[in-house]
């Protein structure tokens, strides 16, 4: 299993750098090109949304975003450091998240949110959202391109 760590200051302009990191790392673990669009885009969400939950709150500790190959899979994790707000700290199911509407009382920043989730939903097939009272964590896998031996 290969690991890489990318930490980056809450900034827009550093999303790119990761979103191409993530490209070059996916292309590397032998993740199929014709995924590696999707790859870049759902990473670009993912950091896009932990940036700007950590600039509304006044975060300034690094996004973490975390590239891992494994035998049959390339998993990718964002994380920001924005607690939950629910007093449980639990995550709600895919494509959800505890505290959902009270984060920052802005129903707009709440509707971008929900919209990257929404968009990061439909790039990638296998997708887990999660708060906790640590901060936030989007997980997406891709399958790696299956090899075919030739004779």
């Amino acid at each position: 299993m290969t690991t890489v760590e990318l930490r980056f200051s809450a900034q827009p302009e550093h999303v790119r750098t990761a979103r191409l990191v993530a490209a070059a790392v996916a292309r590397r673990a032998g993740v199929d090109e014709a995924v590696l669009d999707e790859v870049r885009l759902a990473v670009g969400e993912a950091c896009s949304r932990a940036v700007g939950r950590h600039r509304s709150h006044g975060i300034t500790s690094p996004i973490k975003v975390v590239l891992t190959e494994e035998d049959k899979t390339f998993s990718i994790e964002v994380g920001d450091e924005v607690p939950a707000s629910g007093s449980d700290g639990s995550a709600g199911p895919a494509g959800g998240r505890a505290g959902e509407a009270s984060d920052t009382g802005d129903i707009t920043a709440d509707g971008e949110d929900d919209m990257g989730l929404a968009v990061i939903s439909g790039l990638v097939d296998d997708m887990e959202v999660s708060t906790t009272e640590e901060g936030g964590v989007i997980r997406m896998s891709w399958p790696k391109a299956q090899v075919t031996a030739q004779t």
